[in-house]
């Protein structure tokens, strides 16, 4: 195993650097900013580079039928399940280069790696690279994923976008049969796990001088567009008469930082928009989104049915109608001890030799959610930290290092042959008769 501060190493994660440079150019805004939506003609441009390189990586290819790029290099011998390494290739707007990207062409550089090295492993390796993980476009996430998960709702097939534009229909357009979703799904059989390497999204790993670090679990997640509604009028209206939207809107969304404040919780609102929306105009209707996780499902569905319970009584001392759609909702997933023993040996082989010698890998729970979240209704999941500057993500300013990276590869090359070398990873042995 090559330290990561070798030239080899080094060499390889400016490579993979630049990979990221090169899918950053594929995007619909302006300015050098990055926004790449499932189902886009950007969409479609990536996947073409990635399955050019998980080709030159000595991967078969082919995408499903969710629009996810795949790619599988056999074990020792044909047919055996796999291990599915990867992440996402799209986008939230104005997004920065790493979020998702980066553990698609970590995977690919470390299946290529695994190749060249001639080493026949106990199971497939097979790379995803999935189309819809932020939800940017038709505003529920792990859409890919969840294909392949086998847990696609039909449900899903009349979202719209924001020019109108179906789920279905772009499935068509986009040159993918809605008939066939059913193709994507894959079973348990198929795997015997899942890593993903993703960067931290948070300032941990860099407040500790760590490269990496590792996943214990990933929170649960929901996601709700609540609408409250007053009565429009004009800015003369006397506060006795007034039925203000947006001050109720205004009283909730602070009311719920405080109570996620106080629940140890995260909520984000990260959409308002306002109605009629003009200067003299009493707000006659509110919408916002709201973004809640936590560690334990439990304590997430509680703060939510508090919550509600806020806005019924904000709402009805302002003569105000609240209505509330839950989007999304996904459990808090466990990344299985297995994974995580294999990983950590992964993070150690990576520092061996440098200034992280010796020290224990550190595990982090991750706040953000993630494509592992839906695997994990298939097979035991993994995940990879790494450091980023300032825990910034969803943003331009998005850096990570190229000696972190180089960490990265090795890292997670070598949890791959951990599992290869744990006990129960051989197929069973094969009657001669």
């Amino acid at each position: 195993m090559t330290g990561h501060g070798d030239l080899a190493a080094r060499t390889s994660a400016a490579a993979v650097l630049a990979r990221c440079d090169e899918l950053a150019t594929h995007t619909d805004l302006p300015d050098g900013l990055i926004q790449r939506v499932y189902l886009s003609p950007e969409h479609a441009a990536v996947n073409a580079l990635a399955a050019g390189w998980m080709r030159e990586a000595g991967l078969t290819t082919w995408q499903d039928a969710a629009g996810n790029q795949c790619g599988r290099l056999e074990g020792a011998t044909p047919g055996l399940p796999a291990l599915l390494l990867g992440s996402h290739l799209d986008t939230v707007p104005s997004a920065g280069r790493y979020d998702g990207i980066l553990g698609v062409l970590t995977a690919i550089a470390v299946v290529d790696r695994v190749r060249a090295s001639g080493r026949s492993l106990p199971f497939a390796l097979e790379v995803v690279a999935f189309g819809d993980e932020e939800g940017t476009r038709f505003g529920t996430a792990l859409l890919g994923s969840r294909a392949l998960a086998g847990t696609w709702l039909d449900a899903w097939w009349e979202l719209a976008d924001e020019q109108g534009i179906r789920l279905h229909d772009a499935f068509e357009t986009f040159g993918l049969d809605p008939a066939a979703i059913g193709r994507a799904a894959r079973t348990s059989n198929d795997f015997v796990g899942y890593l993903e390497t993703h960067i931290e999204q948070g300032p941990v790993l860099e407040e500790q001088d760590r490269p990496l670090g590792i996943v214990s679990s990933i929170a649960g997640a929901r996601r709700f567009q609540i609408t409250i509604t007053g009565k429009a009028g004009h800015s003369g209206t006397p506060w006795v008469h007034r039925r203000d939207a947006l001050a109720g809107a205004s009283e909730a969304i602070v009311a719920i930082e405080r109570l996620a404040r106080d629940a140890d919780l995260i909520a984000t609102i990260g959409h308002l928009e306002v109605f009629p929306d003009a200067v003299n105009v009493i707000a006659g209707r509110a919408e916002f989104s709201l973004d809640l996780r936590g560690r334990f499902d439990a304590d997430r569905d509680l703060a939510w049915q508090q919550i509600e319970a806020l806005l019924a009584e904000i709402c009805d001392t302002r003569g105000l109608h609240v209505g509330v759609e839950q989007t999304h909702s996904a459990p808090a997933a466990h990344c299985s001890d297995r994974m995580r023993g294999v990983i950590a040996a992964g993070v150690r082989a990576a520092g061996a030799g440098t200034a992280d010698a010796g020290r224990e890998p550190l595990e982090l729970l991750s706040m953000a959610g993630h494509d592992a979240m839906a695997v994990g209704h298939l097979t035991e999941i993994g995940m990879l930290f790494v450091r980023c500057a300032g825990g910034v993500s969803h943003h331009p300013d998005e850096s990570v290092t190229e000696a972190d990276v180089a960490a990265a590869l090795d890292a997670f090359e070598a949890a791959v042959l951990a599992l290869a070398d744990s006990p129960g990873a051989m197929p069973a042995p094969q009657d001669p008769a």
